[in-house]
């Protein structure tokens, strides 16, 4: 079955994308979503989606730059821009992006049905082994496999001196380093116990606290550790912490007063 990911600051947009479709009939089903270009960047190594639908107008990452750095790192993946009318020529001037198709807004089902039978169809023709969420061991991968220890040190350190880039995620690590994706992540987790999404989200959420005590406000502390959307950090700090930012810095204040 294959993964359809939805990528869109309008909820409502999102909701409507999820139910006016059946993707079951398509064989496909929609494994998540992003209000953000940002958002997506951090969830996407989790969801493997092999269709994003991407908003072309949103907020700290707008689905331009999404696509250019989606593609370099998951060139099989299938984006469907969605654009209003006003938007459109700016969205089919991006022709050197490898777009599969573009759509406008708002969405009407039979021709979104349409585009997704024939992603369906290009999908259906390529090989398993094609894809770049579920690249096995390759020979470049051999050189990580030498000296493990000492280069899963070198990833963590590469981490956390680019913690501020809220495009570094597992792809863009491995990108780095010149093995695969997948290599990373079962090797990561091997060594480290843990898996990569959730020590990155870790890292960044232990530096937010300690940002959060100096009394920086939100917007600053977000931008500081990499996720300049202030909607989605506030909900990773939140799920991290136990209370919303604006609380924990509240509460600090009271302690040392």
């Amino acid at each position: 079955m294959y993964r359809v990911m939805i990528i869109d600051d309008e909820e409502s947009a999102r909701k409507l994308m999820r139910a006016a479709i059946d993707y079951k009939s398509l064989d496909m089903e929609v494994v998540g979503e992003a209000a953000s270009g940002i958002e997506a960047i951090n969830i996407i190594d989790d969801l493997k989606p092999d269709i994003a639908f991407v908003d072309i107008s949103m907020p700290f990452m707008n689905g331009i730059e999404f696509t250019e750095t989606a593609t370099e790192r998951y060139p099989n993946l299938i984006i469907i821009i969605m654009t209003a009318l006003d938007q459109f020529e700016y969205a089919r001037k991006c022709v050197s992006l490898p777009v599969f198709d573009y759509m406008l807004k708002p969405m009407v089902r039979a021709e979104v049905t349409k585009v997704l039978e024939r992603a369906k169809e290009k999908l259906d023709n390529m090989l398993p082994s094609a894809s770049d969420f579920d690249e096995e061991f390759s020979g470049d991968d051999a050189d990580f496999a030498v000296g493990e220890a000492d280069s899963t040190e070198l990833i963590k350190k590469y981490v956390h001196d680019n913690i501020t880039d809220p495009k570094l995620n597992l792809a863009f690590v491995a990108q780095n380093f010149g093995f695969s994706a997948s290599y990373l992540s079962r090797k990561f987790k091997q060594d480290t116990g843990k898996n990569f999404a959730k020590y990155l989200t870790d890292l960044r959420m232990k530096k937010a606290i300690k940002y959060a005590g100096l009394g920086y406000k939100m917007y600053q502390t977000a931008a500081e550790v990499g996720i300049p959307d202030p909607n989605y950090f506030g909900r990773c700090f939140k799920k991290y912490v136990g209370m919303s930012y604006s609380d924990y810095v509240l509460e600090k204040c009271q302690k040392s007063s």
